[in-house]
């Protein structure tokens, strides 16, 4: 079973307030390369696909991923690690530039390449990936301009993330300075580790292993609780951690602490079309939240969530606080998460596409809701998977010649009326006359008026149908309106 309601706008409020706290990721600096193209006929020259090269594109991998993650999570993100004296690095340093990500610390080393994946892809098929990198440990000038800035004190880091992909960046001598490092400052020292030899992080405060890592590293093969409690153990053992945090996949986040309490956390995901990077967004949230003292469970919980979201896109994926926040509000079901802003409308539209539902979007005062208001709600929410209501601010309605005195109820009490509305999801106030900027921004699958609108001409049509989408008439309640409500009102000498 998935979170509870008050427990999701609790995690809400707890990551609401969580401060940007300065952290350091230290680990193997991948850059991605995606090559898109076509893979539709076979070599004549041998039994291989020929790949109809397009276009590329380029993305942060490996620990650059992880600092992009805490980066739209609000930390101040920094990295070191090393890079090659070569194009990839310059690229993968303009990148985390253009990311808002610090690389004061980065160390080239021209003896080595920078790390380059680059990944063939047809359509949505991977068809072939090609690496470009060195896996043996850094050492000599290279490992010492590293040690140097971990030895730094006072240490001008909060806490530390370390992040293993295997490519050599992480030896026993930085990863025993980034611990102490850590600990100079009162923060925690959290990895997420890769090969056999678990001994190397003995010190640091967390580590996330996988199912498949975790039986590596402890040499038990996981197939029920029973054996995630002596994975624990063993994992206790050879770290000396307190507690015990195994990612699960699919099926959640098993965690046990000290004194043997231990829960499965399910996962939040609604859909998953990729896993790519949801690690990384797993260790950045538990990292965020841990530094910032938030308990371990909570920062479980978290990293559940934010995953969920990860999954559900193509690629490696850095959900914002702000996407999260909005995830939680709906997943709570509470009026408060279906308010939202212009920009946070514009993403919550984004991730809904992407997860595949069909987004409606209407519009409107809404001054004194009845029941003609609530049977249209009803009808509209009926086209897709999630309603979208624009409300016009009060200047707005003003503007509009509704009549002196309108709006009778101002902005926030007309928002927080509809956002109580069952058949309404999501709330944005716009300043505009028209909606046409709101709904560009969120490009919604179905335009919703009401039939009146016939001979008015729809604003926002040519841009809906021009995506795919479609406009719809929404029959009325006849006799159903806020002027009769407000006549009547004045009638009875109300």
């Amino acid at each position: 079973m998935g979170s509870s309601i008050s427990e999701n706008r609790r995690l809400a409020d707890l990551l609401s307030a969580l401060p940007a706290t300065r952290i350091l990721v230290v680990g193997d600096l991948i850059l991605d390369r995606y090559a898109d193209g076509k893979a539709s006929r076979v070599s004549p020259e041998a039994p291989v696909l020929v790949f109809d090269f397009d276009s590329e594109r380029y993305l942060l991998g490996g620990a650059c991923n992880v600092a992009a993650n805490l980066r739209e999570l609000g930390a101040a993100a920094s990295v070191l690690g090393v890079i090659g004296d070569d194009e990839g690095g310059q690229r993968l340093r303009a990148l985390l530039h253009d990311a808002d990500i610090d690389t004061q610390a980065l160390v080239v080393d021209t003896s080595r390449p920078t790390t380059r994946k680059t990944r063939y892809v047809a359509k949505t098929l991977q068809v072939l990936r090609v690496d470009e990198e060195s896996r043996q440990p850094i050492s000599g000038a290279a490992e010492a301009a590293v040690l140097a800035v971990l030895e730094q004190r006072p240490f001008p880091w909060k806490s530390v993330l370390l992040s293993d992909y295997g490519k050599g960046v992480l030896t026993p001598r930085v990863i025993q300075a980034a611990v102490a490092a850590a600990r100079s400052q009162g923060g925690v020292a959290v990895v997420d580790p890769k090969g056999k030899d678990y001994t190397i992080y003995r010190g640091v405060d967390l580590l996330t292993p996988n199912r498949e890592e975790a039986e590596a590293a402890t040499g038990i093969a996981i197939r029920a609780t029973a054996d995630l409690h002596r994975a624990a153990q063993r994992l206790r053992e050879i770290t000396g951690i307190g507690n015990a945090v195994i990612t699960l996949g699919k099926d959640g986040i098993f965690f046990e602490t000290g004194d043997g309490t231990h829960e499965i956390l399910p996962t939040e995901a609604r859909a998953v079309f990729d896993v790519t990077g949801a690690g990384d967004t797993v260790i950045a949230m538990l990292t965020f939240c841990r530094a910032a003292g938030v308990p371990l469970e909570d920062s479980l919980r978290l990293a559940n969530h934010a995953a969920g979201l990860t999954v559900a896109k193509l690629g490696t994926w850095a959900p914002s606080r702000r996407e999260i926040l909005a995830h939680l509000g709906e997943a709570a079901g509470g009026s408060e998460g279906k308010v939202l802003t212009h920009e946070l409308a514009t993403e919550v539209a984004h991730r809904l596409r992407a997860e595949g539902r069909r987004l409606v979007f209407t519009n409107g005062c809404f001054d004194i809701l009845h029941a003609g208001h609530c049977d249209y709600l009803q009808k509209a929410r009926s086209y897709g998977d999630a309603l979208m209501v624009g409300v016009n601010t009060d200047a707005s309605v003003q503007r509009q010649q509704k009549g002196p005195g309108r709006p009778i109820n101002g902005l926030g009490d007309r928002m927080a009326v509809l956002a109580a509305l069952q058949a309404v999801d999501f709330v944005v106030p716009f300043d505009d006359d028209t909606p046409r900027a709101l709904i560009e921004a969120t490009t919604p699958h179905v335009l919703a008026k009401g039939e009146d609108w016939r001979d008015k001409g729809v604003v926002g049509r040519e841009w809906v149908e021009s995506h795919g989408g479609q406009v719809v008439l929404v029959p009325l309640v006849q006799g159903r309106s806020t002027t009769n409500v407000i006549e009547k009102i004045k009638k009875s000498g109300g």
